[in-house]
């Protein structure tokens, strides 16, 4: 396991060098984007470029340009649209719960946020600007400034190896 500070946007190179376990802390740009950004983006196309992108599944709670709370929400809800943000571009999706392994070989990576530490991150993270804002806050399209956002675990790598997956696998053989 090796720990890997980051900066968006990200490279083919960043997230190839990347290992399920691996720890990694981004700063630069970071998108938010839940179920209805996702919908919208599907039909008619991102708002901004995602080109090296690290795209956060998170509805935060912002007050006054203020980040509040901005904890991962569960990924496994935007997983049809998983294909679509990766060929627009985005190096990571950060989230829990996991998503299907596939579509990220060869061009992404998964990163995992501990659920309920949306306060911790909150800290991590600045308002710069708002797309799509007629969806509500948490469904907004975010653009925050991150600094050494994290820690977050590689959970899916770009060859293919799925932490999630082996858990499961793990499982069955016990079962």
């Amino acid at each position: 396991m090796t720990t890997y500070y980051l900066q968006t946007p990200l490279s083919g190179k960043d997230v190839e060098k990347l290992v399920a376990g691996d720890v990694v802390f981004l700063s630069g740009l970071l998108f938010t984007a839940r179920d209805k950004a996702h919908a919208l983006i599907h039909r008619a196309g991102s708002p901004i470029s995602l080109e090296g992108a690290a795209l956060y599944h998170c509805g935060p709670i912002i007050q006054d340009s203020r980040v509040l709370s901005a904890g991962p929400t569960t990924s496994g809800r935007m997983a049809r649209y998983t294909e679509q943000i990766l060929e627009q571009g985005v190096r990571a999706i950060i989230g829990k719960g996991g998503l299907p392994g596939e579509p990220f070989r060869n061009r992404a990576v998964y990163l995992a946020y501990p659920g309920g530490c949306g306060a911790a991150a909150a800290r991590q993270l600045s308002a710069r600007a708002v797309h799509l804002p007629e969806l509500g806050m948490a469904e907004s399209l975010w653009v925050f400034e991150a600094k050494e956002f994290g820690p977050m675990i590689v959970a899916i790598d770009s060859q293919g190896k799925d932490l999630y997956q082996e858990v499961r696998r793990s499982a069955q053989m016990r079962i």
